[in-house]
């Protein structure tokens, strides 16, 4: 496949990432009569089983990283060419913003939103810098065969252990300040997320050369 279908593989990738995100967000919120952790659990729940199905179905077209902070680390250890980071990145976050919008539209709501959750401070940051950390970890450290299933279950968990319900990807953060539903996050709070999430995946690869020596799948 040529660079510019696979980066729109793997946007189409993030877009359905992000209408399950969001989706099943608005549904878990509606079905759960104001029960918070109900709704959360709907929500990771499907979000990690989403991530097993979208990964298995796009890593022979794109290499399904879904995230900006993937594609980078996988440049960083030359796994991936960096001249194709651009056109991977922008259609990661074109993707992400379009999952928004389907999810909205599947429900009746108006397209274009703004965050209204505040998610700011040290605790959330550091929560970020964890769950990145992890999710990066997980994916240098894990073969074609068994990623899907460690990322899927990784990410499903970290809605739990995180105080900011591990977003750990700046392009789903982004456009996650575009929603005032149950997953969204004022556009003010991204640039920190983002940050944080940066920092997160550095270390994962400094972790990755010392422990395995930037060996994928060591035992």
């Amino acid at each position: 496949m040529t660079l510019a279908r696979r980066a729109m593989a793997d946007g189409l990738g993030t877009a359905l990432l992000l209408a399950v995100v969001v989706g099943s967000g608005i549904m878990g919120e509606r079905l759960s009569g104001g029960n918070d952790a109900l709704a959360l659990l709907a929500n990771s729940l499907a979000t990690g089983f989403a991530l097993v199905a979208l990964i298995l179905a796009f890593a022979p077209r794109s290499g399904a990283h879904f995230n900006p902070v993937v594609t980078l680390a996988f440049a960083c250890k030359g796994d991936f060419p960096r001249r194709e980071i651009v056109p991977y990145i922008a259609a990661q976050f074109v993707g992400a913003l379009v999952g928004v919008a389907a999810a909205h539209a599947m429900f009746d709501l108006s397209i274009l939103q703004v965050g209204e959750k505040a998610r700011f401070g040290m605790a959330q940051w550091w929560s970020e810098i964890v769950a990145t950390f992890g999710l990066v970890f997980i994916v240098l450290s894990c073969d074609a065969k068994r990623a899907p299933y460690a990322v899927g279950g990784y990410i499903a968990a970290a809605y739990w252990f995180t105080a900011s319900t591990s977003f750990a990807n700046p392009a789903v953060t982004l456009a996650r300040g575009f929603t005032a539903t149950f997953s969204g996050i004022r556009p003010e709070d991204v640039a920190g997320f983002v940050l944080a999430q940066l920092i997160g995946a550095a270390l994962a690869l400094w972790a990755d050369r010392i422990f395995f020596d930037g060996q994928k799948g060591a035992q």
